[in-house]
Order: C-alpha cells, then sequence, then structure tokens
C-alpha cells in the first residue's frame, strides 16, 4: 500500500532574556504558512518541508504538510499563540491518521510562557497522537537544547552541522534517509546522547570545530552509524535543559550509540577552550579601526545586537563609538527602528531631518542617537537573499539608509540580523568600499563578509546576547557546567 507522510514546522529560538514578547505578529510577519502555501518561495525553516515533500512524491508517497510557522528570535511565546499553533498540528495530525511517519522541522530552543521546552511538550502530544511505533523524525537547529522528552518521543533527531546554517536542505535530506529505512523496516534507528557539560558559541568555519565537523560526516553511513549530530545548546535560554550534546543514531545498537555519543562527545568538550570565538572589547575595536588603513574594509561583527538570537537590534554602542572617535566611511546594518524609518519616508531621499537613532527596547539597547541625517535611499518591501550557499530570503521590511556623520546607517522596520550584502547593496551602499563594516549579526554575516573583509572583528560590546556567561542572570540553568567550573566531567 502507498505510504502516507505527516509534516509540519513550528520553531523559534528563544532568548529568554530579551524585552520583545513572541507573539502571533511576529509569526505572521516572519513565517506562517499552511498546507504548502508558501508555493515558490520557501522560507528557510519551511526548507526541509519542501524537502521532505519532493522526497516523498518522488517515492510515490502521500504527503499531509501542515503548519509551517517560523518565528524571528524573540523573547517568550506567548502561552495562548503556542498552544493555538501545536493543537492545529496534533488536530491536523490526528485527521491525517493513520500516517507511516511523522517529520517536524523546529528549531529547538523555543520557551512559552508556561513551556520551558516547547519542542518536548509538542512531541509528547504527536506521540500520543501516533502510538509507539510510528516513526518520528525531527530536524532542529543546532543552537538547540535538547530535553528528555525529545530524546523519548523522536525517533530520529538530525541537527544542523554549520554554523553558519548553510546545510538546512542537507540535513533535511539526511533525515530523510534515516526515516526512510525505518518507514520501509530496513533500519532501526535508535538513539542516544551525551551531555557535554559545557556552553560556548561554536564556529564551523575555524578550527579545531572544522575537522570536528568533517569526522562526523566521514562516520556516518558506515558501520550501523545512521546519523551523528552536535547540539551547540543556546546559552541565552534560562531553562533547565540549556546545554550542549552529541547525539549518535545507529541501526538497531544501542550500545554502540552510547559509546559513540560519549567519545565523541567528551572529544568535543576537549575543545571548548580552543573553539570560542576571539571577542575584542568596544575599546579594543575601535583602537583597531583608527589604525586600520588597508584597501579592504574591516569588518566588525555587533554580536551582542544579533536579532538572529533575540537581540533588538537597535543599540547603539557601537554607532556612538565611530560617532565620537569621527571615523570617516563606515557602514552599519540593520537598525530596527520602524518610527526612523517612517520619518525619513516623509522627508523624501536626498532631504535632511534631525532623528532620534535606536535605544528603544530597553537598557540593552544604550541611549537613543540624536542627529542629524541626510536620507541617501529609500526602499519598500526589501527581501534579502541568506550570505553564502545557505538559500532563501527574509523581509526585512522597509528600509532606509541614512548619512550620520561619516557613518551610513540602514534603518529597517522588520526585524531581522544583516547576513548579507543585500542589507547594504539594496539601499545603493557597496559595502566592499568602505574602510568600516559593522553587523549587527554573530556568525550567519561570515559567508558573504569574509571575503569582502581585510579583518573580521568581533566585538563584545553590551547588549542583550553578550556572549559572557558570568553576567547573565540566571536562575535554572544548571552552573555545574564549563566555564562555570573547570571541568564538570571530574571525579
Amino acid at each position: 500500500p502507498m505510504k502516507k507522510i505527516f509534516t509540519a514546522c513550528l520553531g523559534t529560538e528563544t532568548n529568554t532574556f530579551a524585552a520583545i514578547p513572541t507573539g502571533h505578529q511576529l509569526f505572521e510577519e516572519t513565517c506562517l504558512f499552511r498546507k504548502g502555501s508558501y508555493g515558490k518561495n520557501v522560507p528557510m525553516f519551511g526548507a526541509p518541508l519542501a524537502v521532505w515533500r519532493a522526497r516523498a512524491e518522488a517515492k510515490g508517497w502521500q504527503v499531509v504538510e501542515s503548519l509551517c510557522a517560523f518565528a524571528m528570535p524573540a523573547g517568550k511565546t506567548v502561552k495562548k499563540v503556542y498552544e493555538a499553533f501545536r493543537d492545529e498540528i496534533v488536530s491536523d495530525l490526528r485527521a491525517a491518521m493513520p500516517v507511516d511517519a511523522v517529520f517536524l522541522s523546529m528549531h529547538g530552543a523555543m520557551v512559552a510562557e508556561g513551556y520551558d521546552d516547547c519542542e518536548s511538550d509538542l512531541l509528547a502530544h504527536v506521540r500520543k497522537v501516533v502510538g509507539p511505533d510510528v516513526p518520528v523524525g525531527v530536524e532542529f537547529d543546532l543552537h538547540c537544547n535538547i530535553g528528555e522528552g525529545t530524546m523519548r518521543d523522536a525517533t530520529a533527531l538530525v541537527l544542523f552541522k554549520e554554523y553558519p546554517h548553510v546545510d538546512v536542505s542537507d540535513r533535511a535530506d539526511d533525515l530523510f534517509n534515516v526515516m526512510e529505512g525505518a518507514i520501509e523496516g530496513r533500519t532501526k534507528p535508535v538513539m542516544a546522547a551525551w551531555d557535554c557539560r559545557m556552553i560556548g558559541v561554536f564556529h564551523t568555519t575555524r578550527q579545531p570545530m572544522r575537522g570536528f565537523v568533517d569526522k562526523l560526516q566521514s562516520m556516518e553511513g558506515k558501520d550501523g552509524v545512521l546519523s551523528l549530530s552536535v547540539a551547540h545548546g543556546f546559552p541565552w535560554s534560562d531553562i533547565e535543559e540549556m546545554s550542549s550534546k552529541v547525539i549518535a543514531i545507529t541501526d538497531g545498537d544501542r550500545p554502540k550509540a552510547l559509546k559513540l555519543a560519549k567519545e565523541l562527545g567528551q572529544e568535543f568538550f576537549a575543545m571548548r577552550a580552543a573553539t570560542q570565538p576571539p571577542y575584542v572589547t568596544l575599546d579594543a575595536a575601535m583602537a583597531r579601526v583608527s589604525s586600520h588603513n588597508l584597501p579592504k574594509p574591516m569588518v566588525l561583527a555587533d554580536v551582542s545586537d544579533n536579532a538572529g538570537g533575540g537581540a533588538a537590534s537597535d543599540s547603539t554602542f557601537i554607532l556612538k563609538a565611530l560617532l565620537d572617535g569621527k571615523v570617516k566611511d563606515a557602514a552599519i546594518a540593520m537598525f530596527w527602528d520602524p518610527g526612523a524609518v517612517r520619518l525619513a519616508f516623509e522627508v523624501g531621499e536626498g532631504a535632511e531631518l534631525d532623528i532620534r537613532l535606536g535605544g528603544k527596547l530597553g537598557p540593552q539597547s544604550g541611549q537613543p542617537v540624536d542627529a542629524r541625517a541626510k536620507v541617501l535611499k529609500l526602499e519598500k518591501d526589501v527581501f534579502i537573499q541568506f550570505g553564502g550557499a545557505r538559500k532563501g530570503t527574509s523581509p526585512i521590511g522597509d528600509a532606509a539608509a541614512l548619512q550620520i556623520e561619516g557613518v551610513t546607517v540602514i534603518v529597517n522596520t522588520k526585524r531581522g540580523q544583516c547576513h548579507s550584502l543585500d542589507c547594504f547593496t539594496k539601499l545603493g551602499v557597496d559595502p566592499s568600499t568602505k574602510k568600516v563594516v559593522v553587523v549587527k549579526s554573530m556568525q550567519h554575516f561570515h559567508a558573504a563578509y569574509a571575503p569582502i573583509a581585510s579583518e573580521v572583528v568581533y566585538v563584545a560590546a553590551p547588549g542583550a546576547l553578550v556572549p559572557d556567561w558570568s553576567l547573565l542572570p540566571y536562575t535554572k540553568v544548571d552552573k555545574a557546567q564549563w566555564p562555570f567550573v573547570a571541568d564538570p566531567h571530574a571525579g
């Protein structure tokens, strides 16, 4: 008989320290579709759904696609919004029964009011509908915090391997391969995880992380190893489950899965110090800017104000430093300030106005900057491509390029991180000609900006995503982890 699979997407990355609530409007603005209605312009977190549909239909299987809902990272999701989306997926699943498999695209770090681990909650509901034997496959972002419920109720969990995330569709293919074997009864995926008991930021663009990811990929598909994943964890989430893990899926061999997860987890743990990004203070970054005289721009990453991690994207610390230092020929993207954009549209291109910029969302955003600005360019309904090989576009709303003294500032209405050159070029600004380029992004900018940069500097300015865990007011996180303790595995 013909097989039938059920697919859905529900996710966001929740920064529990961020001031912006995640409600229905934020899902609508980011990604909210039903039954595959996005058509040809597939949203990033909907990309796995498109892959699974194509793979299943190529086998002559039926696909029932439910909700595709994703919100730009922010603070906790409003309780009734999460529950309504969860219940919609569950009721669609009930209506589709019987199914041969369930495929879910989720983030892995979604927190709602009353639900610290949304993924485990949704999976428990799904498991209740399909029973113990139907395979349930899940794709997560690698910035996930994996709860016990997820490990219990998912048959196979496959995470992105790359940071920046250029491999969303590739990993969807990997999950389909693992699930296909289970659906057709050729393999029996069993899964184990090992808790690395450390928190950090692990860029896969540099050694030793690059080599570690390559090693995992080389081990998959041989000797009964079906899949290997590294959960980097999401440290800006104050929940009990917050940590990093290694996950192994083998064909029917639980002891082997446990052994592999532990061995690889220990290897990952051993790299903890070497993997951490070389953050510099704002003062140190400004000192480097003043001595910079190479033909290519110095790219500064304002990691603490990355909308992709839930920050407001309106902090003024670096902008103020550039203006105070009278830096010429600088550009910065993107300030989320709908009010400022609206005023720029009122006066029009070529006009000047006095403007109060940024510093709106709370103390992590700094003080607003009051300045005279010239409107260079205005664009409505702008979409930006992801940088590098990752596919998909994201909406940044209406946008304006403003000139404030020596700094060109891109201001927009739909919060998003600066992960491609489009943030500038779509507004007539060529970042490669600037002396200094500031991107409000933690690492996703890297694929697009490294090629035009003389050097990339990760700046730990103040903000909602400050990469110093000692400054975060945790109440639920287990502090018996590195770097809070030197070696949590000792003894």
